[in-house]
């Protein structure tokens, strides 16, 4: 509190003015129906996936190209803990935890083996790792049915606290509740702990290691830096984050299938990363936001501007879309080459650059 009162007036009133238009934003985007809610939900567990390979990326300065399989080993942990597929239904307070422990060890595993991996190697090592995940979960049907294979599993119970169901519809003090309504608000709870864990990591004395290996490995090894355990816990820590994003993922789809997470996916978190700025917290989440939702308005105005311009559609709006993303992302990355938002420390080595 007495840090809140030594703040700028200003600085106050706009953080409030933020808080009201988040509080407030379900209920305008869902003015012409939820579609748009449910795309802000997976914005936030984008938010989630970004903020957690930033902190093997950006702080670490590991590039793991694979992370999207920590984002479907708690997927899948969630899924078989609470669904008919096993008849298990355990509450939602267990699994998501349990979800991001077990993607916490796979994490271990895979930093285990690549230590004395860097740039390109370990970015192929992780490419792989990836790809394995992915095709174990769509193999692991036979010859006992772990994983359902490329069916995937369906009829995921949703996030349930008591008898408050997150899928039902409710009305309090006359506004109405949808579903993805009540997971927006429980994502964006869970989404200001990890950005406060995220803070807090990066001014820590754990953060500065990081920052230290990432910045010369050899140089932190003679400081008495240990490391090959910051390298683990980065990956670590990293894996929880997604491992947390899928299983809320799970519970706010219903059904998931390897289909889910292929390297497309990875390759995007990648990106938000490295566009709203590795290291930066805050231009992790731009990017996050932006990568989110540019698609999405891409894909409602490609095919009526297509259809009103010829009359019919000469080109798959999909591949329009993409074009025009691919684009967009290939311009920013030449004019802001450290990302929209960059770090502090990339601003200093950008400056020290220019002639």
């Amino acid at each position: 509190m007495k840090e809140w009162s030594t703040r700028p007036a200003v600085v106050r009133a706009g953080i409030a003015l933020i808080a009201l238009a988040l509080l407030a934003l379900p209920f305008a985007l869902a003015a012409g129906g939820t579609a748009w809610v449910r795309i802000t939900n997976l914005a936030i567990l984008y938010v989630f996936l970004a903020l957690g390979l930033n902190i093997v990326v950006g702080f670490a300065g590991l590039l793991d190209l694979g992370y999207i399989a920590f984002y479907a080993v708690g997927a899948y942990t969630y899924a078989l803990l609470a669904s008919p597929h096993f008849d298990i239904h355990w509450p939602f307070w267990v699994t998501l935890p349990l979800g991001a422990a077990v993607a916490a060890v796979f994490g271990v595993l895979l930093g285990a083996p690549t230590l004395k991996l860097r740039g390109d190697y370990l970015a192929i090592v992780t490419l792989g790792f990836g790809e394995i995940v992915r095709i174990f979960l769509n193999n692991l049907s036979q010859p006992v049915n772990i994983t359902n294979g490329p069916q995937g599993i369906a009829r995921i119970d949703p996030l349930r606290l008591g008898s408050f169901d997150f899928a039902r519809t409710e009305t309090f003090l006359g506004l109405t509740f949808s579903g993805p309504i009540k997971y927006y608000y429980f994502l964006l709870i869970v989404m200001l702990a990890v950005i406060f864990i995220n803070v807090r990591l990066q001014n820590s004395r754990i953060g500065r290691a990081w920052e230290a290996v990432r910045e010369d490995e050899v140089a932190a090894r003679a400081m008495g830096i240990n490391t090959r355990n910051l390298k683990l816990l980065a990956f670590a820590m990293g894996a929880s984050f997604g491992g947390l994003a899928g299983g809320m993922f799970s519970a706010i789809q219903g059904f998931i299938s390897p289909e889910s997470f292929v390297l497309v996916e990875s390759i995007m978190v990648v990106s938000m990363v490295v566009l709203g700025g590795m290291g930066n917290i805050w231009g992790v989440i731009l990017g996050a936001v932006l990568l989110s939702f540019v698609p999405e308005i891409l894909r409602f105005t490609v095919e009526p501007v297509q259809t009103r311009l010829f009359g019919r559609m000469l080109i798959e709006p999909e591949v329009i879309r993409m074009l025009i993303f691919g684009f967009a992302l290939v311009l920013v990355m030449i004019l802001r080459p450290g990302g929209l938002w960059p770090s502090a420390v990339r601003r200093r080595e950008l400056a020290e650059r220019k002639p």
